[in-house]
């Protein structure tokens, strides 16, 4: 099922990009020809772009622009963005405190530290939309509060990894002052810039 959306000049949105979607319209690619593109759900022009990327097993907020210098601020890091991430295992303090100084992950096969970021235990998860992610027989699972202000490939997966914290499920929240709000999977809203 199409939406249909009214772009103008610059046009500014945000999106609850679904689990299992590119962030992404056309596919340029050989390799990609079986993947689910945000095409298949709204019917858009092409001048319109993904501001910055999540994952294909990422979900949550996009925000989708025709306005590239929008698009330059909004990636900058003067921008905070929000995460709410499903870990395998329980979290300690000492896990978030070694996130929230920085890690070391892999940036185009070199070592790189992360800058310093908010992370926190999240206790409510009561605004998150349910998805199966898996059985309770595999164990115990938690909720990380992560706050960035860089974006870097697959940044948030490699941190809670690299102490010991397998990300089962992200969602972005916040990018800025934009928020997810109460967006269902797969929703389209206008914002203001």
């Amino acid at each position: 099922m199409l939406c249909n959306v009214v772009v103008n000049e610059n046009s500014y949105f945000k999106i609850y990009k679904p689990y299992g979607y590119l962030s992404q319209f056309i596919n340029n690619q050989n390799k990609r020809r079986n993947k689910k593109l945000l095409s298949e759900i709204y019917d858009l022009p092409e001048t319109i772009m993904a501001v910055g990327r999540l994952d294909e097993k990422s979900e949550g907020l996009l925000l989708l622009t025709t306005d590239g210098k929008f698009s330059n601020y909004i990636t900058s890091t003067k921008i905070e963005k929000e995460y709410h991430v499903m870990v395998d295992g329980l979290i300690t303090q000492e896990q978030i405190d070694s996130l929230k100084t920085g890690v070391e992950i892999s940036v185009n096969s070199k070592p790189y530290v992360t800058k310093p970021c908010y992370a926190e235990l999240l206790k409510d998860t009561s605004h998150i939309v349910e998805r199966f992610v898996r059985d309770d027989k595999h164990g115990p699972t938690s909720w990380l509060k992560i706050v960035l202000t860089e974006g870097k490939f697959r940044q948030v997966r490699k941190m809670t990894a690299k102490v010991g914290l397998p990300t089962l499920r992200l969602v972005r929240v916040r990018i800025g002052n934009y928020r997810l709000e109460n967006m269902k999977p797969g929703e389209i809203e206008t914002i203001n810039y």
